[in-house]
């Protein structure tokens, strides 16, 4: 069997060459490649399309976190509340603005932040929360904005992994204060390298990002504050002016895939011996999921990543080690056990194949050697 990969960019790049090359022609002979028509042109549709009214490109999704911070007043001595589960380059983006992350638990079904949680952790210091969009799935955005707009905290959305989802019909980037994305290679909308962006609807937050990502410059080589250099360059912008064309067809299929793999497996014999039971991905009723990643959940995860790897199924783990427990972020002063469902998760989530242009027929292979494997491991604990 041919390996099924769990993301090809080769393929999807195969399918655009004629537009992807006719924009990046476009760039190389207009002999501007930093902050010109391009980039001007996708922040604009990019923020339209998030129902915003203000867009700005920048280096990466870090960036783009780091610069929602800065631009919101958020530094020194104070704390920014979020999820230990996720990608860690939230946390840096709080570490990079000298504020101290304060990292709380998640929802078992939603994996995004406990609402609940984020409310406990409040101090009379919290001056900003993150709540994180993970694998394509809204977070519970309606009581998270409630509390904090109580509390006179800074809402961010970190859209990451969710571009185009929404939440009661309206696209994240949208609820907070202020929006980041990544534009990395395997997002939903992915750019040819790095690339992030920020959507709002404050124009002065608006402002002050697009100072502080060209180094405060009002104007050329004259500092009106400390900024540093984070811009998202012309290449990229027109790169990712081609795929959002798509972006809404992409995010269609992937639901369509997703859910041919939630009947497959869903039809799967049930395994009732414990550690052997399978938990799938939750849509929400007040959100609309895009399936960045479609996320399964099995006590024996890591031999069953063995096992699909051993039949030509790549898969991944989003996320092993959850950041409070890791080793560069031990100053925060956390401990295993503090926060429960998040380290039952990164023990048990496992990313399956998932990409616009993956087949059917790859979906139902998949499932089959999932089943496969339940079905060996019940026999052998039966013979135990």
């Amino acid at each position: 069997m041919k390996p099924i990969l769990a993301v090809d960019l080769k393929t999807q790049y195969h399918n655009l060459q004629a537009e992807i090359d006719a924009a990046i022609a476009r760039v190389l002979a207009s002999g501007n490649f930093v902050l010109g028509d391009e980039v001007r042109a996708f922040e604009a549709e990019f923020a339209s399309y998030c129902g915003c009214q203000h867009g700005m490109g920048v280096s990466s999704g870090t960036a783009a976190l780091h610069l929602a911070l800065r631009a919101g007043g958020i530094g020194q001595g104070d704390e920014v509340i979020t999820v230990s589960h996720t990608a860690v380059a939230t946390v840096a983006a709080i570490d990079l603005c000298g504020a101290r992350p304060v990292l709380v638990d998640i929802d078992p079904q939603r994996y995004t932040m406990s609402p609940a949680c984020f409310e406990a952790a409040i101090t009379p210091r919290t001056k900003a929360v993150i709540p994180v969009h993970l694998y394509g799935c809204p977070a519970d955005l309606t009581p998270i904005l409630e509390i904090a707009r109580r509390n006179h905290i800074f809402v961010i959305e970190d859209c990451a992994q969710a571009h185009g989802a929404t939440y009661l019909g309206k696209r994240v980037g949208g609820w907070g204060d202020i929006a980041a994305f990544s534009f990395y290679p395997t997002k939903n909308l992915g750019a040819y390298g790095d690339g992030g962006g920020l959507v709002t609807n404050d124009p002065a937050l608006a402002r002050r990002v697009a100072l502080l990502r060209q180094y405060g410059w009002q104007e050329r080589y004259i500092s009106s504050l400390k900024g540093l250099n984070s811009r998202l360059d012309e290449l990229q912008a027109a790169i990712l002016r081609v795929k959002l064309g798509y972006l809404d067809a992409w995010n269609a299929r992937r639901q369509q895939l997703a859910q041919l793999y939630n009947e497959l497996l869903q039809g799967l014999p049930r395994v009732q011996t414990k550690g052997l039971d399978l938990t799938l991905p939750c849509q929400p009723a007040d959100a609309e999921h895009v399936y960045h990643q479609y996320v399964i959940r099995c006590a024996q995860r890591d031999r069953l990543k063995a096992f699909l790897f051993e039949q030509g199924v790549h898969s991944y783990i989003h996320y092993p080690v959850p950041v409070h427990l890791q080793e560069g972020y031990a100053d925060l002063g956390y401990a295993r056990g503090d926060l429960p469902v998040t380290e039952m998760a990164a023990e048990q989530v496992l990313s399956l194949p998932m990409y616009p242009e993956m087949s059917e027929d790859s979906v139902r292979e998949v499932s089959q050697a999932v089943g496969e494997f339940f079905k060996k491991a019940s026999i052998v604990q039966d013979l135990a």
